[in-house]
C-alpha cells in the first residue's frame, strides 16, 4: 500500500500540466476547457492503472512522458468528427463517403449565400416576402421540360409526401418487382404505408403486363407508381409496362402516374460504356404527373428529393403540411441552384460537375494518375512496401447503375513490414484519412475516384503510415 500510495503521488497536477501545454505554440489557441479535461482524462487513466495493480513504473508518470499522451488527446478532441477523407475505393458515389463532391464554384456561392444573409424567402422585385421555392423551380422547369417543381430534403421525403398528398387512403399499384429496397432499409412499401396509401402489388418478379395494373382498377384507386429499379436490375425472362402505356390507362381512368426515378440523371452517360438509362428529360416527356428523383447522386449536386409534374399536382403538393418538415434548407438551396446552372452548357458540365467527370474520365487520364502516385512512392516508400499498377473495376454506386463497371486503374500495396490490415487502420487514422479496399492481402487505392491534387496527399498519408513504429 505503501509503494501504491507513493507511486500516485508521482502523478503530475493539472496545473503543472496545463502550465507545460502552453509552452507550446500549438495548444495556446485550444480552449483551457479542452486542455483540463484532456489532462485529467490521460492522469486519471494513469491513476486507475495504479489502483488496479498494474505495472507502472516513475518514468512512466514523469511529464514530459504523459505530455506526450496529452497531446494526442488533444488533437483527437479538437478535431471535427466530420471531415474530409480521401476515397480511394473505386466508387463513385460513395453513400457513406459523402456521395457527390461539389464543384469549387458552387462552394463558393455556397459561402457567399450561407456567409452573408440572402434573398431565402424575400422577394427582391416585390420588396415582400416570397418563397424559397422559386430560386430553383424555373431552373429545374427549364432544364427538364416540367410545368412545376418542387424540392424537399430527399428523395424518400419526395416520394413520401407526393403519395400523401396524390393517395392517402386510397389505393396505389405497383409491379411486385419495383418493391425496392433503399440505404437504411427502408423499403418502398414502408415508404407508402407511413403515407396512409394502400399498397397493391400487381405482376410478378419478373414480369409485369399492362393487363395487371388494368385489373388492379377500382374506385379506390388513387395512383400508378412505377419504381425505376436504380439500385439493382432482374435479367433474363423479364418485361415491364412502358411509360406510354401507364400513362394511357392513368388517364382513361383519370388516376395520376408517377414515377421515382431514384437516382435521376440528366445527361446520357451511355457513350462512357454504361448502359442507357432514362434521363430525366425523356421520363417528364412520356407524360408522367409526378417524377422525383435525387439531388446527390447522378445529378452530382447536394442531398435533396426533387418532385416534377403537372402544375395542379406540385401546387397541392407544396400546400401539404408535411411540406414544413420536409423543406430544404438555404445552404441545399444555394448548392443546388449553382449546380444546375452548369446544366446550361452541356459542352463543359462533363468537366465542372465531379460526379460527371469522373464517370466520364478517359482511362488514359486514370492511368496517369496511377503513374504519377506510383513513380513518387518508389522514391519514398520503396523498402516499407511492393508497388504496383493493375487494371481493375471501378463503380458509379449511389444506388445507380447496378452490375455496371468502369475500367480503370489502381495503386496496389504490399507491405513488408505490417500487416495489410494494421496498414488500412492506419490510413483511416490520419489527419486526413485516407480509405481504399482491401483484396487478397493487398490495398487497393483506386485512381478513378482520387483527384490529382490529392496524390501528395496520399504519398505524405502512406509515408506516415508505413514508417511510424518502424
Amino acid at each position: 500500500m505503501d509503494h501504491m500510495q507513493k507511486i500516485l503521488r508521482l502523478i503530475p497536477s493539472v496545473d503543472d500540466c496545463l502550465l507545460a501545454l502552453l509552452q507550446d505554440p500549438e495548444f495556446e489557441t485550444i480552449p483551457s476547457m479542452l486542455l483540463k479535461k484532456s489532462i485529467r482524462d490521460v492522469l486519471d487513466r494513469q491513476r486507475r492503472k495504479v489502483l488496479e495493480g498494474h505495472d507502472v513504473e516513475a518514468k512512466d508518470l514523469e511529464l514530459p512522458v504523459l505530455l506526450q499522451g496529452i497531446q494526442q488527446k488533444i488533437r483527437e478532441l479538437h478535431q471535427p468528427l466530420f471531415r474530409r477523407v480521401i476515397n480511394g475505393t473505386g466508387v463513385i458515389i460513395h453513400t457513406n463517403l459523402g456521395r457527390s463532391i461539389l464543384p469549387g464554384d458552387v462552394l463558393s456561392q455556397l459561402s457567399e449565400t450561407s456567409g452573408n444573409y440572402s434573398n431565402l424567402e424575400f422577394n427582391l422585385t416585390s420588396g415582400e416576402r416570397g418563397s424559397r421555392y422559386t430560386l430553383v423551380e424555373e431552373l429545374l422547369c427549364e432544364l427538364t421540360g416540367a410545368e412545376a417543381a418542387l424540392v424537399v430534403n430527399n428523395n424518400a421525403a419526395a416520394v413520401l409526401i407526393a403519395l400523401d398528398t396524390l393517395a392517402r387512403g386510397k389505393e396505389v399499384i405497383v409491379s411486385r418487382g419495383q418493391l425496392v429496397e433503399i440505404g437504411g432499409s427502408f423499403r418502398i412499401p414502408d415508404v407508402m404505408a407511413r403515407s396512409g396509401a394502400k399498397l397493391v402489388e400487381v405482376g410478378a418478379t419478373n414480369r409485369t403486363h399492362l393487363r395487371d395494373y388494368s385489373n388492379a382498377m377500382s374506385p379506390e384507386t388513387g395512383l400508378l407508381l412505377k419504381v425505376h429499379t436504380s439500385n439493382y436490375c432482374i435479367i433474363g425472362f423479364t418485361s415491364e409496362v412502358s411509360n406510354k402505356e401507364l400513362v394511357s390507362l392513368g388517364k382513361r381512368h383519370q388516376v395520376p402516374v408517377m414515377e421515382d426515378l431514384g437516382s435521376g440523371c440528366l445527361v446520357d452517360l451511355s457513350s462512357f460504356g454504361l448502359k442507357k438509362e432514362p434521363t430525366v428529360q425523356e421520363v417528364v416527356a412520356s407524360g408522367m404527373d409526378i417524377v422525383t428523383f435525387s439531388g446527390d447522386k447522378l445529378l452530382g449536386g447536394p442531398q435533396a428529393g426533387i418532385i416534377l409534374g403537372s402544375r395542379d399536382i406540385i401546387e397541392r403538393i407544396k400546400r401539404n403540411p408535411l411540406n414544413r418538415a420536409l423543406r430544404i434548407d438555404k445552404f441545399t438551396l444555394s448548392a443546388l441552384e449553382s449546380i444546375l446552372r452548369l446544366y446550361r452548357d452541356p459542352q463543359t458540365v462533363f468537366e465542372r460537375v465531379p460526379t460527371l467527370n469522373m464517370i466520364s474520365a478517359p482511362i488514359e487520364v486514370v492511368q496517369h494518375k496511377a503513374e504519377q502516385l506510383a513513380e513518387v512512392l518508389e522514391k519514398s516508400i520503396s523498402t516499407y512496401s511492393i508497388i504496383q499498377i493493375s487494371e481493375v473495376m471501378s463503380r458509379v454506386g449511389g444506388g445507380a447503375m447496378p452490375e455496371q463497371n468502369l475500367p480503370s486503374r489502381a495503386v496496389i500495396l504490399r507491405p513488408l513490414h505490417m500487416k495489410i490490415n494494421h496498414l488500412e487502420a492506419k490510413l483511416r487514422s490520419l489527419d486526413i484519412p485516407i480509405i481504399g479496399r482491401v483484396e487478397n492481402d493487398h490495398l487497393l487505392l483506386d485512381m478513378r475516384t482520387v483527384r490529382s491534387d490529392e496524390l501528395h496527399l496520399i504519398a505524405k498519408g502512406l509515408d506516415q503510415a508505413l514508417t511510424s513504429e518502424l
